[in-house]
């Protein structure tokens, strides 16, 4: 064989071997293998260790993968304090709004399949967003019912612009007595897509495509794709998901065997960690060990494990494909990972949470670092937790954090910091 010809033959066999070790599973590695500091990373041992020490947090996992390597998965404090449970890397967490970085993949995955476009109309899934209303504010709490200036789109359930929140905007009084607020929906014993007609017949908080209202828009999405497909919420994650990527360890509501896994919810109260109790539960493991097990909540009703959770985030970090296993295009990837906010297309709509950040399909995007004013890189992309979990991406440094606690409600700067931690652990 020619040399020339041999050589060239060479290189196309290491593409094709790289591109197949690029989505092998995750395993652990050295991090000075993958060009971080395993002594800089002692430093997140120290800081967590005092939260737990402070009564600050009662547990946590963390996971940090770079190069499609672990190179970093540690757990601290306890899972159940008053039986005193050691945390675990293997224990399970209710991972709430983490759950809408999933349905917004199902969402996708229809998409590719010609099933619907993002620019369709939500009523034309869910005919009783045909007569959808908006309360605008005039004084106090005073409102007027309006026709909506537009059509919501599927988009604008992925980028919370269809202007639907928790049900505390303008007309919090109907939502109220619809007994439609917040995000829990595990202790209901009917199935979302009910809960979702219901709520078309209540008043918006805004007009679609004009601000940034953060509520129901993917438990809506849920329900569409529970229409579009034929299929629970449930199953169809399950087969499209998270069956092929091997999340065995991802449910809406826990098999009996893994009911021991659970971490305990706690609440945070001065110097004290009280353990929490799930709304009209006795048992603060809640209604996804003991409720009806009928109302799958595309927004928040997840329960997961670091492990798994890093594989999902592997996956979108590779572009769609985890161990040979290929969920979404590239594509599609790219379009979830753009910031669709700051445009044209939702004028004047701003991110409101935090600087030089706008938002994607499913997640938050940093679209300037300098305005942000934290570590990271342009393109980094994330989310959290009601529970106070927490994850981020970062595409051009090949990496993955997966932080779970679970304490609720919590006001503290471990986010912020662990991302410090895991940044300054950087060396090459």
């Amino acid at each position: 064989m020619d040399l020339t010809l041999l050589r060239i033959n060479l290189f196309f066999l290491f593409l094709l071997f790289a591109s197949i070790g690029f989505s092998q599973q995750l395993v652990a590695d050295l991090p000075e293998n993958n060009g971080m500091s395993q002594v800089r990373l002692s430093k997140i041992d120290c800081v967590f260790t005092n939260y737990v020490h402070s009564n600050k947090l009662p547990g946590s996992v963390i996971l940090i993968a770079r190069n499609g390597k672990i190179v970093y998965h540690k757990s601290f404090g306890r899972s159940d304090i008053e039986n005193n449970i050691p945390m675990t890397n293997d224990k399970i967490f209710r991972i709430a709004s983490q759950t809408k970085a999933l349905v917004s993949v199902g969402i996708m995955i229809l998409q590719e399949e010609g099933k619907l476009l993002l620019s369709d109309s939500l009523a034309t899934y869910i005919p009783e967003f045909k007569n959808a209303k908006v309360a605008e504010k005039v004084k106090d709490k005073e409102f007027q019912i309006v026709e909506p200036k537009r059509a919501i789109k599927i988009r604008d359930l992925l980028t919370h612009t269809a202007g639907i929140g928790y049900g505390y905007g303008p007309a919090a009084s109907e939502w109220k007595k619809a007994d439609l607020q917040g995000w829990y929906f595990a202790h209901k014993s009917e199935p979302i897509l009910e809960s979702v007609r219901q709520m078309a017949n209540l008043p918006m908080d805004a007009h679609p495509g004009e601000a940034f209202v953060y509520g129901y828009s993917l438990d809506i999405l849920g329900a569409l794709i529970e229409v579009v497909s034929g299929q629970s919420l449930e199953l169809f994650l399950k087969e499209r998901i998270l069956d092929p990527l091997g999340m065995g360890d991802t449910h809406f509501y826990l098999p009996k065997e893994k009911v021991s896994r659970l971490s305990v919810v706690y609440s945070q109260s001065n110097t004290k960690l009280i353990r929490s109790k799930e709304i009209g539960e006795e048992e603060s493991q809640g209604h996804y060990v003991n409720g009806p097990r009928i109302s799958f909540s595309g927004g928040a009703g997840l329960l997961s494990t670091s492990s798994d959770y890093a594989i999902f985030l592997q996956m979108l970090l590779n572009k769609g494909i985890y161990n040979g296993i290929r969920i979404l295009s590239r594509k599609s990837v790219e379009l979830m990972t753009a910031d669709h906010l700051n445009g044209d297309h939702y004028k004047n709509v701003r991110f409101p949470w935090g600087w030089g950040t706008g938002f994607g399909l499913g997640f938050s995007i940093t679209n300037d670092l300098g305005d942000s004013g934290t570590l990271g890189s342009v393109g980094e992309y994330g989310w959290g937790g009601a529970y106070h979990s927490n994850y981020f991406v970062n595409p051009e440094e090949n990496l993955l954090v997966v932080y779970f606690t679970q304490v609720i409600p919590v006001t503290l700067n471990d986010h912020q910091k662990l991302k410090n931690l895991v940044y300054q652990a950087i060396i090459d």
